[in-house]
Order: structure tokens, then C-alpha cells, then sequence
């Protein structure tokens, strides 16, 4: 019960960050609610949760998206999802878990110590959005990976928001059909899916609240602190 709580409190923090700062919710949240429910639990929750957000901005604002550049990253990062899906199931979860533990913290150290974006050839950046699928297909948590590209490709706020938001939904959909067929809706997992409703809620409207009064630069110092934290926890 006591893990159970922790991991719905888990999701209010993460999702009041993503809220906050329009990213690494899921990050955030994967590597300690693997710890307390356990992977098959975990993956559809978050997946389910983390995306509703962008099921709404999708939706709202679908003039804004760029379908062109929706299709390239559907593709790239398609084919890096199906790959990481077959990884996961191929591999030892504890060697898959501390790797991803360990790409976090990278990410997590970069963003604290290294501020200076580095520019990729475009042949890079094309492998940032593989990249960004294999790990969404093992840990969805493709975020980061799919921001590098994303902000080169669509420099302009309203499409990067709405497109990527649009990729989420397509994909999330996919892997949410593939958690199906895996089995991991048991009744226990819908019951915490159901109970998640709440601290969703609840995240989205401190989030909003909390946007509005306090810097964003303060919570992307606390985003990357709790990614490192999160890294952390994944390699314990």
C-alpha cells in the first residue's frame, strides 16, 4: 500500500513538472515507479498519464502542426520504438534498467554543468530521433532525444508544441496497443490507472498555478536535479 502511494505521489511531481516546463514528466517518473509497482505496471500508467496532456494540446491546436515533419519523426522514431520493444523483451530488464539510469544522469549532468548547445549535421540529428524511439519503446522516455531534433526542425513555439504533442499521441497509441497485447492490464494495473486520475488532476492545476508565479529557469534547475535523482535510483 505505502509503494502504491508513493507512486501516485511520484506521478503529481513528475506531471506538475512536465506541466511547468513542457517536459520529462516521464523521465522523471519511470525509474522510481519501476522501483515501487514494478515495470508492467509502470510503462501503461505513465504512458497513459504522461500522454494526456498531449492528447488535449494535439487536439486543440492541430493548425499548427506540421504534418510534413510529423510523418519524418512518426517514421524515424517508429522504427526506433519497434526496435526498443524488441530489446526490452530480448534483454536483461537489470542491464536495461542501469543503462537507462545512466543516460539520464548524462542528460541530467549536461543540462546542469554544460548550458552551450552543441550543432549536429543533420545526419546526427536524424540518429537523435532513433535514438528517441528506441528508448520510448524500452522506458518511454524519448523526450529528450526528440527535442534536439524537434527545436532545430521546427524552431517556431506553436509547431514544435503541437507537432510534438502530435507524436506523442502516435506513438503512445502504439504502445499502449502493445502493452495490451503483453498483457500488463490486469485488474491491479487499471485500478492504479484509475486512482492516477487524481494526482493527474492535481498536477495540471498546480502546474498551471506554479507557471504563472515562479521563473521557468528555477524549475528546469529542479527538473534536472530530480532527473539526476531519477538516474540514480534506476542504477540502485
Amino acid at each position: 500500500m505505502v509503494s502504491k502511494l508513493l507512486f501516485l505521489v511520484t506521478l503529481f511531481v513528475s506531471n506538475t513538472i512536465q506541466v511547468i516546463t513542457g517536459f520529462a514528466g516521464a523521465m522523471l517518473a519511470m525509474p522510481p515507479s519501476i522501483r515501487l509497482v514494478g515495470v508492467e505496471a509502470a510503462k501503461p500508467i505513465v504512458a497513459i498519464v504522461s500522454g494526456a496532456s498531449s492528447v488535449y494540446v494535439a487536439i486543440r491546436y492541430w493548425r499548427d502542426i506540421d504534418f510534413r515533419q510529423l510523418g519524418k519523426i512518426t517514421l524515424l522514431m517508429g522504427s526506433g520504438l519497434l526496435l526498443g520493444i524488441w530489446l526490452f523483451d530480448a534483454l536483461a530488464f537489470d542491464i536495461l534498467l542501469r543503462a537507462y539510469g545512466a543516460v539520464i544522469i548524462l542528460i541530467a549532468l549536461k543540462k546542469l554543468f554544460v548550458r552551450r548547445e552543441l550543432k549536429l549535421p543533420k545526419a546526427a540529428l536524424y540518429g537523435c530521433l532513433l535514438i528517441a524511439g528506441l528508448i520510448h519503446g524500452m522506458f518511454i522516455s524519448g523526450g529528450s532525444f526528440l527535442v534536439v531534433y524537434a527545436v532545430w526542425a521546427m524552431p517556431e513555439k506553436n509547431k514544435f508544441r503541437a507537432t510534438v504533442s502530435a507524436v506523442w499521441v502516435v506513438l503512445n497509441t502504439y504502445l499502449l496497443y502493445s502493452h495490451y497485447r503483453a498483457g500488463y492490464f490486469v485488474p491491479e494495473v487499471l485500478g492504479l490507472l484509475a486512482a492516477s486520475a487524481i494526482p493527474f488532476a492535481g498536477a495540471v492545476w498546480l502546474g498551471n498555478k506554479l507557471a504563472k508565479r515562479i521563473s521557468a529557469q528555477k524549475f528546469l534547475l529542479l527538473t534536472y536535479i530530480l532527473l539526476l535523482i531519477s538516474g540514480i535510483v534506476a542504477l540502485v
